[in-house]
């Protein structure tokens, strides 16, 4: 590892856990950025607020090299009732950092002050603090704001804390890691009857049942068995009294793939099924589809550079394959527009945590995890390594 970051664990742990304490939500991180901001500035590092709104982005540059890397951390939280009663649980009802977020951050300003007081490389690190990644795809507005414009980089690179995966290992492959986060309604309008003369009205939660199942056979019938998609029926709304038929009947759900080929293939196939089935019960149909974010999918060579340094940092035998996951991520929209790799670092099995932990396990969004402190210095050495390789790199 690297002696100064080590050394200066105790500050980043309390920096930490004060962004725990203060969880803030998408795109309304002021007081993280503020402090992440800050920070940088201390150290010297020249910085810009307010990039896609409340993203902070510094610059690291030395020497006279041309090469450039782009190194991601997110700062929201979770809208979640923290469980934990350690003395950095959450100050704020309803707000939580159950993604270890808090850890991200800490692990990239780590990396930001040796990179800026110590380090030595020949080019230029953008340190890139990406708010609103929980659903609000931050990256995009970061990006849409001019982000690569702005701050141009051959390369950018993202790491998230993984439950489960041993301390002090990583886990990255080429390929997908993330599949694409899309989310669907579908509204049945029929016609209203007294529930006991059915005969009068066109039934809408009957075609919704029908439709929900229906959609079910899309993944077991139409899709090929290699190719991995989950659709999900998650919410139905409709009716408010016992002895009525509504006229109307609300289907909401989520798809998930790993392919920009397989998401348009299922939202033809469920459109299909949608107007046909409606028209069949003598019902009138709408149907929304909306593409939250693409698959997170890393690119070759990057990855194999990313392995390669990270073998060296924490041995071959710490640098594992990772079967891809159905959850997303929107750094999938910085990996479209640059190279990348997106990678996993080790949070461990949870006996991290100190008295006052939630019941439940230390699992991503689970209101009792907490994120590793012991992951800071191992996280901050692979940032500086990846960055000091990178940018010693004659080219690919």
């Amino acid at each position: 590892m690297i002696a100064d970051i080590e050394a200066s664990l105790a500050e980043f742990v309390a920096i930490r856990r004060d962004l725990h304490a203060h969880p803030e939500l998408c795109f309304a991180e002021e007081r993280t950025a503020s402090q992440v901001a800050g920070l940088l500035e201390r150290w010297g590092i020249p910085v810009t607020r307010g990039i896609g709104r409340t993203g902070v982005v510094g610059v690291i540059r030395r020497g006279q090299g041309q090469r450039a890397i782009g190194l991601r951390a997110d700062m929201d939280a979770l809208p979640l009732q923290e469980h934990n009663r350690f003395a950095h649980a959450s100050r704020h009802e309803g707000r939580m950092h159950a993604c270890g977020h808090d850890g991200h951050t800490a692990m990239l300003l780590a990396a930001a002050r040796h990179l800026a007081l110590h380090a030595e490389f020949d080019g230029t690190v953008v340190l890139i603090f990406q708010p609103a990644e929980e659903g609000g795809t931050g990256a995009l507005a970061m990006m849409e704001d001019g982000l690569f414009d702005r701050f141009p980089v051959d390369a950018v690179f993202a790491a998230h804390n993984w439950p489960g995966l041993p301390v002090g290992s990583f886990a990255v492959s080429p390929g997908p890691m993330m599949a694409s986060c899309n989310e669907f309604s579908i509204v049945v309008h029929g016609k209203g009857a007294h529930a006991a003369m059915p005969d009068q009205g066109v039934d809408a939660i009957q075609v919704a049942f029908q439709i929900g199942t229906a959609l079910q056979t899309i993944v077991s019938r139409n899709v090929k068995p290699t190719e991995p998609v989950v659709l999900s029926v998650t919410q139905v709304h409709a009716g408010d009294a016992l002895n009525v038929l509504p006229d109307s009947c609300e289907l909401r759900g989520t798809v998930r793939c790993f392919s920009i080929e397989a998401r348009d293939f299922v939202e033809a196939r469920m459109r299909e099924l949608v107007q046909h089935i409606g028209a069949a019960h003598g019902a009138r149909c709408e149907m929304h589809f909306k593409c939250n974010c693409p698959p997170t999918t890393n690119h070759p060579f990057e990855t194999a550079f990313v392995q390669r340094v990270l073998r060296d940092l924490v041995g071959a035998g710490n640098v594992r394959p990772f079967e891809p996951t159905m959850s997303a991520e929107d750094f999938s929209f910085m990996l479209q527009a640059k190279a990348g790799c997106y990678f996993m670092i080790g949070n461990g099995e949870g006996d991290h945590r100190s008295a006052g932990h939630g019941l439940g396990p230390c699992m991503l969004h689970n209101p009792s995890f907490d994120f590793n402190d012991a992951l800071i210095p191992i996280g901050a050495a692979a940032w500086v390594r990846l960055a000091q390789a990178w940018l010693a790199e004659e080219g690919k």
